[in-house]
């Protein structure tokens, strides 16, 4: 009997865990596996690049879970510096280029995944594709960037957004010991926060020296006589700069998709079902996505939205692989759940938003509280700030945000867990959390803002 073929896009989480995942589950003589990848790494953290370009990971090769030689090593015939140009659904096959010989071949398969990831946002400005602009997203890119930052002769780095992307560089250029713009859109950093959790965000960037520059649209890139990036312009203002990092954020690598006649939602996203694979009839029930390229169901709102995290990528890979290889699982959806750090601040937010929840047609009331990491009086007790959306009337838990220091971020998990379930903030405040001095105040920070919710709700009646 003829082995069945599956074709894989893309060499990072997703595309990789489903075919390690299926080849786990099917052996060579029952599924051919081939890969193509167009870089020169696979299964690699792009979430830990940050950490590696500010030198607090030593090693580029620290962030790679598996290189192409033990992915051969598991009989997957993995393509390096391979690019999938074209996808033929009614065919069933793929057009893939040699990156160096521009050499190109059709191969066809019996089912496909497609693990193309996001693009950073990159917009059409004059000067952007100058030397010392980047964007980070890939392997290849931070190592590019750190090529730059090895050779250039300044100090001054200009981060253009500041979302997630944008803060975590910032973080890791003031360690390489740059002085530091951001320039941003928005009134506060952190738009995945609300305005008034993003100030906390914007005050504490202030205060370990980085300049905050709100409510600026970048109109050019300005370069010197050499082609090299010398400053950022806005329309009222310029920045000096020797490297510049793009964290205006991603979207969705679906041009492929796309031009395949595949379906996307609303944020360029490639539309699957709970076992991850595409709708439509052009995909013929035989091609499956994950990863950064699709959109999944929001728990919460109960609609599509794209969030680009290597834990759900990881995960679709799984769900993928389980179901090509003859098994069985689903992918149910997100709550929202984020974290992140600049220097010692740490950042963290599930559930909606307060624009979220109106956009979703919710009511809803609010509480903040300050509370601290540990009790009190015991030593290393840091500041937190969490803010707790509960739906009016029902007081189902909607949405929580925290800002603060050593201890804060990870406290996000209980609500995680608690918006899964569908709890209430009045249930909230029967949890059985755990409690110590050295690690919490006798009623942690998310139970004293589920308090102060149930109080709100209440009062609306």
């Amino acid at each position: 009997m003829t082995a069945e073929r599956l074709v894989v896009i893309g060499g990072d989480a997703a595309g990789m865990s489903a075919a390690s995942q299926a080849r786990r589950l099917k052996g060579p003589d029952e599924l051919e596996i081939v890969a193509f990848e167009r870089g020169h790494f696979t299964s690699y953290s792009a979430c830990g690049i940050p950490y590696w370009v500010g030198g607090e990971v030593g090693e580029r090769d620290d962030l790679i879970a598996r290189s192409p030689e033990e992915h051969r090593a598991r009989d997957i015939d993995l393509r390096m510096r391979t690019e999938v140009v074209e996808i033929d659904a009614e065919g069933r096959r793929v057009r893939a280029r040699d990156v160096d010989s521009g050499a190109e071949s059709w191969t066809s398969y019996d089912k496909l995944v497609i693990a193309t990831g996001a693009r950073p946002v990159r917009p059409e400005l004059p000067g952007i594709d100058a030397a010392g602009v980047h964007g980070v997203q890939t392997l290849d890119d931070g190592q590019a960037l750190l090529d730059t930052l090895h050779a250039a002769r300044g100090t001054r780095a200009v981060v253009v957004g500041a979302g997630y992307i944008g803060v975590e560089m910032a973080e890791a250029l003031v360690h390489r010991g740059y002085e530091v713009t951001v320039v941003h859109r928005g009134a506060e950093p952190m738009s995945t926060l609300d305005a008034d959790m993003g100030r906390l965000v914007r005050e504490a960037m202030t205060g370990m020296g980085i300049r905050m520059v709100a409510g600026a649209e970048v109109t050019k890139i300005l370069t010197g006589d050499d082609g090299r990036v010398r400053a950022v312009a806005t329309q009222d203002d310029e920045f000096p700069a020797d490297v510049v990092v793009l964290g205006i954020g991603v979207t969705p690598e679906t041009s492929l998709a796309r031009a395949a006649g595949l379906p996307l939602g609303a944020y360029g996203g490639l539309l699957t079902d709970l076992s991850m694979r595409v709708r439509g009839p052009v995909a013929g029930g035989v091609i499956w996505a994950g990863g950064d390229c699709v959109e999944v169901l929001d728990l919460v709102s109960r609609r599509e939205r794209h969030i680009a995290l290597g834990t759900h990528a990881n995960k679709h890979g799984q769900i993928i692989g389980s179901n090509v290889g003859g098994g069985y699982g689903t992918f149910p959806g997100v709550v929202g759940t984020a974290v992140s750090k600049v220097c010692d601040l740490e950042i963290a937010r599930t559930g909606l938003r307060e624009k979220d929840a109106r956009r979703a047609g919710l009511q809803y009331v609010t509480a903040t509280i300050e509370s601290t990491s540990r009790a009190g009086y015991y030593p290393g007790a840091a500041l937190m700030t969490v803010k707790m959306l509960a739906e009016r009337r029902t007081g189902r838990l909607l949405g929580v945000q925290i800002v603060g220091r050593e201890g804060a971020a990870k406290r996000v998990d209980v609500a995680a867990v608690a918006l899964t379930a569908g709890m209430t903030v009045e249930q909230m405040t029967a949890l059985d959390l755990g409690y110590a001095p050295p690690f919490s105040p006798v009623w942690d920070p998310v139970l004293v803002a589920a308090r102060k919710a149930v109080a709100a709700v209440r009062a609306q009646g």
